[in-house]
């Protein structure tokens, strides 16, 4: 009789394991597709430029108006999710992202087609993260939540490292118009899952918030919180040249053929994905979290330098891109830990939601300024730009380690 009840408490388990690995296998490809949206333009850029007879000032523009309509609809879409359901949302902006892309890939001769593309894709960018932490708080039991994360933040960095390769793959063999509805085509393919996938609850919803507590931010915005979001505006800011206008860089100023310079780029975002694997385990093993995110982007700026400022082989910029996108990859679980860390009690999904703006704010100031500076004639400050918002970062991870062990000493 023991036996029995043991093998069905076993049965029982296996299958809730084998439900929740499917829910997170969906879940992640969406957010697969959702970063690697977010690189469907940039490593294309030398490409539409020529194609469109337009500056990098207007094609950075696009992504400032995706970022803008991001960031104005990321909190509302939040209210969306939890009071009718992550679901359908998630659904629906694959959807508007495949619809966004692939009506590009028929009007890529019109440069204010892609202005209605970015913003489309835009909207589709406030649903994800909002939806996929919903669905994965609900679905996913505490003792796999962690390992669940994990898979779902290494798949949104894979998206980044597939992107650029892939755009430039299809584009080279099949043209422009081509490369943009494939980008749309893996959107569908990501949401076809999702309409057959149950999302069942294991635990019961939260009471819903009232009085001052539900007001955005209510208790939440203390200094500390509003560094952090700072200091997530600076690495967006860091970030945006090399992710967004490293590969215009490298072939309008370094004389980079574009299939190398791309080769560099996916080396950097591959990069950043073993990165983020390999600082989550050193991130466990101490609590200066800030000393270990300053490290990491100094290493990382160090690096930069030598590549704006060192004639090097094809094999060796890869080479060099690859390590940089690791140590900023190194980054990103002490992140993480800063903002829980400085979260009140009870408020770290309304902490994440604020210092996430930053990433945000910076997407739609980075765009325009590396623009400039490329249309100016300075590819090598496209990467000097860069190094200068990594220090400033690396200073404010520094006071903030400081402030936060005096504040534990005191206490």
């Amino acid at each position: 009789m023991v036996d029995s009840v043991a093998g069905s408490a076993a049965a029982v388990e296996g299958a809730s394991r084998a439900g929740e690995v499917k829910i997170v296998l969906a879940i992640s490809a969406a957010h697969l597709v959702s970063h690697f949206h977010i690189l469907v333009l940039p490593p294309l850029f030398p490409l539409l430029k020529a194609h469109l007879g337009i500056g990098f000032i207007e094609l950075g523009f696009a992504l400032t108006l995706f970022n803008i309509v991001s960031v104005l609809g990321q909190a509302p879409m939040g209210f969306v999710v939890d009071r009718f359901g992550a679901r359908v949302p998630l659904i629906a902006a694959l959807l508007i992202g495949a619809s966004a892309f692939i009506s590009f890939g028929f009007f890529v001769d019109s440069y204010h087609w892609l202005l209605v593309t970015a913003v489309l894709a835009g909207i589709a960018n406030t649903v994800y993260h909002p939806a996929d932490y919903a669905i994965l708080g609900d679905a996913i039991s505490e003792a796999r939540m962690g390992r669940a994360f994990s898979v779902h933040s290494f798949a949104g960095y894979l998206g980044f490292a597939l992107a650029p390769p892939v755009m430039l793959l299809v584009s080279s063999r099949f043209g422009l118009g081509t490369a943009f509805v494939v980008a749309g085509a893996i959107a569908v393919a990501a949401a076809l899952p999702l309409l057959v996938t149950r999302f069942p609850r294991v635990r019961a919803p939260k009471p819903r918030a009232t009085g001052a507590r539900r007001r955005f931010g209510g208790g939440v915005l203390t200094p500390a919180i509003l560094m952090l979001t700072l200091f997530f505006t600076m690495l967006s800011l860091s970030n945006s040249g090399i992710q967004n206008f490293s590969v215009a860089a490298f072939t309008t100023g370094y004389g980079v053929a574009i299939d190398v310079a791309n080769g560099a780029l996916t080396a950097f975002l591959f990069g950043t994905t073993a990165g983020v694997l390999g600082g989550g385990y050193i991130a466990d093993k101490t609590r200066r979290h800030g000393d270990v995110a300053a490290a990491a982007l100094a290493l990382t700026a160090v690096i930069v330098i030598v590549i704006a400022t060192v004639p090097l082989s094809s094999s060796v910029l890869v080479m060099a891109m690859g390590a940089a996108g690791f140590f900023s990859g190194v980054i990103v679980p002490s992140r993480d830990l800063m903002v829980r860390d400085a979260a009140p009690p009870g408020a770290a999904g309304r902490a994440f939601g604020i210092v996430s703006t930053g990433f945000n704010i910076g997407g739609m100031v980075g765009p325009i300024l590396y623009g400039i500076v490329l249309d100016h004639g300075a590819p090598v400050w496209v990467f000097g730009t860069g190094v200068v918002f990594m220090l400033v970062t690396v200073t404010m991870a520094l006071v903030g380690e400081r402030r936060s062990a005096s504040r534990a000493a005191a206490g």
